[in-house]
């Protein structure tokens, strides 16, 4: 199984805008460093989800690895060659084969168009289309690998005609159209009842099987990420702090975060012996202001002056097994 999609040093600032005297008058402009120099691999058939709170940089770096934001800095490698988002040609083939899955289905939905005409848009758009009756061919068959059979039923149908993972299927149907190896998938089922996301989560696990599609899942939820995961990526402040087979993971965290997100998950009982629980105290620090040594220390019940003063990096703990914490090797060792 080799790698489809690489990053190296991956980063998206944004300027902070202030008041009118303050950006007359001050030297420097404040940023947000959304996504603060990552490197991870995502490989072919693979599902790796990407997890961690709001405002972590999750979504920002699914948008930068499609090169849908100015100033990324850094490389998105895509099956062996590096992305330029400034070869006009490379770019149009490039999100042909890699699409993306928005968080909100009313939203991303144009209320004016039917379910026909929103689907065959990428279609039309890339000109891959010959006549209607073609058009209405690839129509039917993305809604139907979308699990909205029989498609004839909701072709000529409007987004508020739809149920909520109606239209979350259909927002699927749209990306699958014009087959694509890879897609981001951000909050994909966040929107939608509780019923209903173990339907759509299934059908994205199919379509990795059927179809070979590799994903990066986007979530705040870890419980999920642990259902539909190959390996999971814990991010912090545009950092990622751990990742690694989603097993390792949720059973043997390396990080402080990465514990304290398991333990609100929901989960069968592992083991008989009772867990200690880690609550995180405080909230997330602003991004444009990133405190100095490990970002993670200001919530982190086992800072010590070192966390303060110095950024530890991402090391390999075990295989595959990456952590950025001072004392992951303690903290694995109390876990056993």
């Amino acid at each position: 199984m080799g790698s489809l999609l690489k990053t190296k040093d991956l980063r998206v600032n944004f300027n902070v805008q202030s008041g009118f005297l303050k950006e007359l008058f001050s030297k420097e402009k404040k940023q947000v460093k959304a996504v603060d120099g990552i490197d991870f691999h995502i490989n072919k058939g693979e599902i790796v989800s990407l997890v961690g709170e709001s405002g972590s940089g999750k979504t920002t770096t699914g948008k930068a690895i499609l090169q849908l934001l100015d100033h990324v800095e850094g490389e998105v490698l895509y099956d062996g060659s590096q992305i330029n988002k400034r070869d006009k040609k490379q770019i149009k083939s490039f999100r042909q084969r890699a699409q993306m899955i928005f968080q909100d289905p009313y939203e991303s939905l144009n209320s004016k168009f039917k379910i026909m005409d929103i689907v065959a848009e990428p279609l039309e758009i890339n000109k891959k289309i010959r006549n209607e009756d073609e058009k209405r061919e690839k129509v039917k068959e993305a809604l139907e690998w979308a699990g909205l059979k029989p498609a004839e039923a909701y072709m000529d149908r409007y987004p508020h005609e739809l149920s909520g993972g109606q239209r979350q299927r259909v927002v699927i149907a749209a990306a699958l159209i014009l087959n694509p190896e890879f897609i981001v998938a951000d909050e994909p089922v966040s929107m939608l009842d509780v019923s209903v996301r173990a339907d759509i989560l299934r059908l994205m696990v199919d379509l990795r099987d059927k179809k070979g599609i590799s994903y990066l899942f986007i979530t705040h939820d870890i419980s999920l990420a642990w259902l539909i995961s190959n390996r999971i990526a814990i991010m912090y402040l545009g950092k990622i702090v751990e990742i690694g087979d989603v097993n390792k993971v949720i059973s043997s965290s390396l990080h402080p975060y990465t514990k304290a997100l398991i333990n609100v998950m929901p989960k069968p009982k592992i083991s008989k012996e009772k867990r200690k629980r880690m609550v995180l105290k405080g909230e997330t620090p602003n991004p444009s202001n990133i405190p100095s040594g490990c970002r993670f220390h200001t919530r982190c019940p086992f800072a010590e002056e070192k966390c303060r003063v110095e950024e530890p990096a991402l090391a390999q703990y075990s295989e595959g097994h990456f952590a950025a914490c001072h004392f992951a090797e303690k903290l694995l060792e109390g876990a056993e």
